[in-house]
C-alpha cells in the first residue's frame, strides 16, 4: 500500500519491523498493528481517531512510550488515505531527524 512513496524498505527490529522511507523510519510493525511516526504537528490526527500510542515494558518493568501511534483501521481499506497518513509520518520523521542534526549554538565566552 505504501509503494507510491518510493524508496521504502522494511527491516526487522524490536521484535517487529521498521518501515523506512528515504532512509528514515516512518512506521513500526508490531504484531498485527501498524504504528506511524508522530510529532506535535500530526499527533492530534491520531488522537481524534482514538488511536493509541505504541508502548512497551522496559527491562526494569516501567512503561515506555515512543513517538508512534497506531494507524486508524479504515486506512487498510483506502490506499490513498494510507499513503497520505504515511506522507505525514515521513514529514514527522524528517522533522525529528532535522532537530537531531541541528548544530548546537556555542555559548559566548566573556
Amino acid at each position: 500500500m505504501l509503494e507510491p512513496l518510493e524508496d521504502t524498505s522494511i527491516r526487522g527490529m524490536f521484535g517487529g519491523a521498521g518501515v523506512f522511507c528515504h532512509g528514515v523510519m516512518i512506521a513500526l510493525l508490531s504484531g498485527e498493528s501498524l504504528y506511524f511516526k508522530v510529532d506535535d504537528q500530526n499527533r492530534s490526527d491520531y488522537e481524534a481517531e482514538g488511536c493509541k500510542p505504541f508502548d512497551y515494558t522496559t527491562k526494569n518493568g516501567k512503561r515506555g512510550l515512543m513517538s508512534y501511534f497506531e494507524a486508524p483501521d479504515y486506512l487498510y481499506d483506502d490506499s490513498e488515505e494510507m499513503v497520505e497518513w504515511a506522507r505525514k509520518a515521513l514529514d514527522a520523521a524528517l522533522r525529528a531527524q532535522s532537530a537531531k542534526t541541528k548544530p548546537k549554538k556555542r555559548k559566548k565566552q566573556s
